[in-house]
Parts: C-alpha cells; structure tokens; sequence
C-alpha cells in the first residue's frame, strides 16, 4: 500500500474549471485500486503556521501498489479531460509514503 498527499494550487479565478477536472477524474481510482481518503479545501484559520502559500485544497489517497498509481496516471480516459487540470491548476506537489 502506498500514500500519496497531494498540496494543489489553483489559478485565481479557475476554481469551476478545476472542479470539473476533479468531477472527472476521482471516479477513476477506484479501477486502479486507488481511493482517495480525505480531500480537504482548508481555510486559512486551519493552519496553525505556515511559511509559504497556502494550498488551494490538499489530497490524501492511497493505492495498493505503486503500479496502481502509474496507471491510474496513464489512463487514456484522463486524456480527454487533461485541459481542465493544465487550464485551473498552477501547481502542486505531491508526497509519497508508507504507512509505519
């Protein structure tokens, strides 16, 4: 099993567009044995302390294997709807862990 949090920023004003993208793309990580076990958009007042830029939303999914992963980043079904993510997402990072 792998874990994978996700910190995304989005484009001022893009936030429709990523919602979309979102719409479309979470129903597909349950066919890579993929789940996504919490998505949080948290406000300012949730952080204690930051020193950079707050995150738009952030992403904590697991999946069996790490090949699970790259295929649910390979789909062709993704493909289709890959402009929305490009058009609202500034940027993101993404942590890779193991449960301990």
């Amino acid at each position: 099993m792998i874990y994978l949090t996700m910190m995304i920023f989005v484009k001022d004003g893009k936030e429709e567009v990523f919602h979309q993208f979102e719409e479309l793309a979470i129903p597909l990580l349950k066919d890579y044995k993929g789940k996504l076990v919490y998505r949080l958009r948290p406000t300012k007042e949730s952080f204690i302390s930051h020193e950079d830029e707050l995150p738009y939303e952030i992403h904590f999914l697991s999946f069996e294997s790490e090949s699970d992963f790259v295929n649910f980043a390979k789909d062709e079904r993704r493909k289709d709807f890959l402009h929305l993510k490009e058009e609202s997402i500034r940027s993101s990072f993404l942590i890779k862990g193991m449960k301990v």
